[in-house]
């Protein structure tokens, strides 16, 4: 395992099967391996206080590494930081200030921003410069708001609307661009680059190039939808190069396992998928460096394909 990543998991996998937060938060930290938290703001902490929030992180040893912002219910069903009322913006970027505000608080790094519902379905539904320009404006107010913590806007390029604001990593990369500070990021979802045509090392390697990937939810999928399979079931070899291309460059944020264990028991299932992300660190322990470089210097693919073999065999 890289020691500079730490290794978290989807708390909703666990609350979906009764467990109240606090009851889910002490069964993540059950399983071995996982030492990261990672929650949903406000979604977790509407029926979790601070303060036992706190209790919690000190009695499980895990460490608070980010906040996924969740904006939820009718107020935002056109949108959050594009949304046509201006109160409705103003309430969306507060609430992401707040989460900044909250994970200052508990040692938490980051803050990460899925704008689930800004987009559009309908042509001539929206001014896309407007959007555009909108949904800059509230990266840039909440980046803003403490530099100290990082901001990342994670893309997806479809779902709930029929086109996201943000749908794939060039279109994020160019927001980091304009938003222009150093604090503002990109979160990976290889799920969500997979539904964007995208080979998910490639464009984690973009933000990588400019110091800009700040979170990776890993999970897997057949790439028409978010289907957030274990990881490595779908794409075992493009896992393999993205686990490899963050060791190369150092990257040290959190792996948080964004999968959906609907029929499998979750605890096991998150077990699985630290199981494999062990595994496939142990191929990259074994695995011939140099001769790499050396093969994609040639842009080789059956020697990169046959290196690969040789070191699944050892």
């Amino acid at each position: 395992m890289n020691a500079l990543m730490s290794l978290a998991t989807r708390l909703n996998s666990f609350c979906a099967r009764g467990l109240d937060v606090a009851t889910a938060i002490r069964a993540v930290a059950a399983v071995p391996g996982i030492s990261a938290l990672e929650l949903n703001y406000p979604q977790h902490l509407e029926s979790l206080a601070e303060n036992a929030l706190a209790a919690l992180l000190t009695e499980t040893g895990l460490r608070l590494t980010g906040l996924n912002l969740r904006f939820e219910g009718a107020e935002f069903a056109a949108g959050a930081f594009t949304n046509p009322r201006p109160a409705t913006r103003a309430r969306a970027i507060r609430l992401a200030q707040d989460a900044v505000e909250l994970a200052g608080r508990h040692g938490a790094s980051h803050v990460i921003i899925w704008l689930a519902d800004d987009g559009f379905d309908y042509p001539f539904q929206v001014d896309f410069s407007r959007l555009w320009h909108d949904a800059i404006t509230g990266f840039r107010q909440v980046a803003a708001h403490d530099p100290s913590i990082r901001v990342s806007v994670e893309y997806k390029p479809i779902e709930p609307r029929r086109f996201a604001v943000i749908r794939a990593m060039g279109e994020a990369m160019v927001a980091v661009y304009e938003v222009g500070m150093d604090n503002f990021g990109v979160t990976l979802d290889f799920c969500h680059a997979l539904m964007a045509g995208e080979h998910p090392p490639a464009a984690a390697a973009l933000a990588l190039r400019q110091g800009k990937l700040f979170g990776v939810h890993l999970n897997d999928g057949h790439g028409r939808a978010d289907d957030g399979l274990m990881v490595g079931s779908v794409h075992p070899w493009e896992t393999l190069e993205l686990l490899a291309l963050l060791r190369t460059e150092g990257y040290a944020g959190t792996i948080y396992f964004d999968t959906f264990p609907v029929r499998e028991d979750p605890a096991l299932e998150c077990a699985t998928n630290v199981a494999t992300v062990r595994h496939y660190q142990r191929l990259l322990d074994r695995l011939d460096w140099a001769a790499l470089e050396a093969i994609r210097l040639a842009h080789d693919g059956v020697a990169a394909r046959r290196l690969l073999d040789s070191t699944r065999g050892q």
